[in-house]
């Protein structure tokens, strides 16, 4: 599903090189929930764009589905996301004068779905995250773990390859913490998601049985986490 080869990433400024990231190298398998683990100035966020093609390597390779995402044009690339890819913002990103059931149905707009249909499949994951009560509420009228929920049900909608998620407990309480770790588990059960969860938690990466974690731009381990998840 997912494969970074050699990947390398340096940010240039001010005639500068200040390099990030150096010769990552693993695979992701269709289905599989993977943490990626580190801390602050890990290299982890910017491991992250890179892979959600939100930004263009200066080294080696990401392949989605077999695609070379780094060779594409910057139009080819915003399809491609819009179809292959969900992200789960850390922010949550929701549109405030849009309701609930709107914020899901976005990405459905632009790839041109009729009205009927986008607002059924977003019905229906918003039922799925627990959320059919509240279709036409507001963001401000939800709570943060409803407000991540939507995020969540809005990064499925297009039904995409593999889901990329960006601190997705950050901000919340320990009770909805768990509570969104438990849905993201479920997901990845009932509907073969592949999910990619960025962290600095080891509470949340214990969950996920792999990590891999990163450390000043090298990944330093990559195995399964010892036990089961709760």
């Amino acid at each position: 599903m997912l494969a970074v080869e050699h990947l390398s990433h340096t940010f240039r400024s001010g005639g500068e090189d200040t390099p990030v990231l150096q010769d990552i190298h693993f695979t992701v398998e269709k289905g599989e929930i993977v943490a990626l683990l580190g801390d602050s100035g890990s290299g982890k966020s910017t491991l992250l764009n890179l892979m959600a093609g939100l930004m263009k390597p200066t080294g080696g390779s990401i392949l989605i589905n077999g695609r070379p995402i780094e060779k594409m044009t910057e139009n080819q690339l915003a399809e491609f996301r819009r179809t292959h890819i969900g992200f789960i913002f850390q922010s949550y990103e929701l549109i405030p004068h849009l309701t609930v059931r709107e914020n899901v149905e976005l990405p459905l707009v632009f790839q041109g779905m009729k009205a009927k249909e986008r607002k059924e499949r977003a019905a229906a994951l918003l039922n799925k995250v627990g959320l059919g009560g509240k279709l036409t509420m507001f963001p401000s009228q939800l709570s943060g773990g409803q407000q991540r929920r939507v995020s969540i049900a809005r990064s499925l909608v297009t039904e995409p390859a593999i889901v990329f998620a960006d601190e997705p407990t950050g901000n919340l309480d320990t009770k909805t913490e768990k509570e969104i770790i438990d849905l993201l588990l479920e997901l990845n059960r009932t509907l073969g998601l592949t999910l990619v969860i960025v962290t600095h938690e080891h509470e949340v990466a214990r969950r996920t049985r792999r990590v891999i974690q990163a450390r000043d731009g090298r990944l330093v381990e990559d195995g399964m986490w010892a036990g089961e998840p709760e």
